[in-house]
């Protein structure tokens, strides 16, 4: 689908598109990109254990150094651009699932704001520039107002499509569907003439939630950990973003090649679009308004039927009790004595009064956790599943993974202490 409309130009320097041509080219690497987005935020965060706020940092300074790069070239450049789009798929996948994983805000809630959020882009840039058309990306400003909806559309697909899963219970091969039917159906109706250009931004929104899908399909193990936990084919993160990486430089070095995404080479060798039709695009809109409606329903439907969701939190305790020391007997000490200290100095910040330092040690201690877990677990399913119980009770004292708001100091050092004791 294209984008092309009509617009005034404002003052401003101006330049070549700095936007490629949407082919199908773009759709494929779009998609490449998202999936990315969610594997190498996964593996980053999770598998170093580098945390996701400090990942979040990381990629905001990225995501601010590639854009500055972007932003200073004078046309579109595939590897520059595509390189943009990438670091921005993680940061704003980081972005959402701040909110979510350590700010406790509900999906639909992160949805919502970010819906409002898209809205005011759009109508700021609309009202200076009188187009959201990407085949009008020539000034600074309306690059700038691009790299900014592209980050919010990110940011809104990652916290729809959770809250999609969240809502249905579906593994993420079956979430496949949803978004693909979605854009298949978006791309019927602007082959009838719907608005190309919100056809454009409703299906680069629907990309996120089908490059996410697919991206944890791959990488999530094929027997569930626990009730509830995603299913696939087991490639785990890091190989899935390796496929991912690699399939999106070989795509860019062919279109550098071929330039046969930019947009001055590609309106030289095809026809020009035709003129757009104000009765299709009404009928078109209502299509969409009935879309729309047909999702809900779809999705209430989902949520009303039986299906598996995430074991409740009072079921989280292990069923063996382990004498103090027992559970760890198999893992490295080196490992153990990390944990420990990072549970000893949460438990001193907790009895100290230090409620942030507490807060952020025990933060540390679920992602050291958590990173450890491939390397720890096999060594004694039994033992790990016990410590993970009471790791588990220790988070919920703090409201870290859980909606409930920290516990009293009190019961964080009860919790604490019996973490340290099973660990001897």
């Amino acid at each position: 689908m294209t984008t092309t409309t009509e617009a005034r130009t404002r003052s401003g320097r101006l330049m070549l598109n700095k936007v490629p041509e949407v082919t199908v080219w773009f759709w494929v690497i779009k998609i490449l990109c998202t999936t990315v987005g969610e594997s190498f935020a996964d593996w980053i965060n999770m598998k170093l254990g580098v945390g996701l706020v400090n990942t979040a940092w990381i990629f905001t300074a990225v995501f601010v150094v590639v854009l500055a790069v972007q932003l200073r070239l004078k046309r579109y450049v595939p590897f520059p651009y595509w390189l943009t789009v990438v670091v921005v798929s993680v940061t704003g996948t980081l972005y959402t699932d701040i909110l979510t994983d350590q700010l406790n805000v509900p999906l639909w809630i992160s949805s919502a704001v970010f819906s409002v959020l898209l809205a005011v882009v759009f109508g700021v840039w609309w009202a200076r520039e009188r187009t959201l058309s990407i085949h009008s990306v020539t000034t600074l400003p309306r690059e700038s107002f691009y790299w900014l909806a592209v980050l919010v559309t990110f940011a809104l697909g990652t916290a729809t499509g959770d809250w999609t899963l969240e809502l249905t219970g579906w593994s993420p091969g079956v979430s496949v569907l949803l978004p693909l039917g979605l854009i298949a159906a978006i791309t019927l109706l602007w082959k009838f003439g719907a608005n190309p250009v919100l056809s454009f931004w409703l299906a680069y929104i629907l990309t996120r939630p089908l490059g996410a899908n697919i991206g944890d399909w791959l990488a999530s193990p094929k027997v569930a950990q626990n009730p509830g936990d995603p299913t696939g084919l087991d490639l785990g993160t890091f190989t899935t973003s390796l496929i991912f990486l690699g399939l999106i430089l070989a795509t860019v070095i062919y279109l550098t090649v071929t330039r046969s995404d930019v947009t001055e080479t590609h309106e030289a060798t095809h026809a020009a679009p035709a003129t757009s039709n104000p009765r299709k695009e009404r009928t078109a809109l209502a299509g969409f308004g009935l879309l729309a409606v047909a999702t809900a329903g779809l999705l209430v439907w989902a949520h009303g039927q039986p299906h598996v969701g995430p074991a409740p939190e009072t079921d989280t305790t292990s069923a063996v009790q382990m004498a103090p020391g027992q559970a760890v007997k198999k893992f490295p000490p080196a490992k153990v004595a990390a944990l420990k200290t990072l549970a000893s100095t949460s438990l001193q910040d907790a009895r100290s009064g230090n409620a942030a330092g507490a807060h952020t040690a025990a933060q540390k201690l679920r992602d050291l956790w958590d990173a450890d877990q491939d390397s720890l677990q096999p060594l004694d399913q039994t033992g790990w599943t016990s410590i993970d119980a009471q790791m588990d009770k220790v988070l919920k004292t703090f409201g870290i993974d859980h909606s409930n708001p920290p516990m009293s100091p009190a019961q964080q050092e009860k919790e604490l202490n019996a973490l340290l004791t099973d660990m001897g």
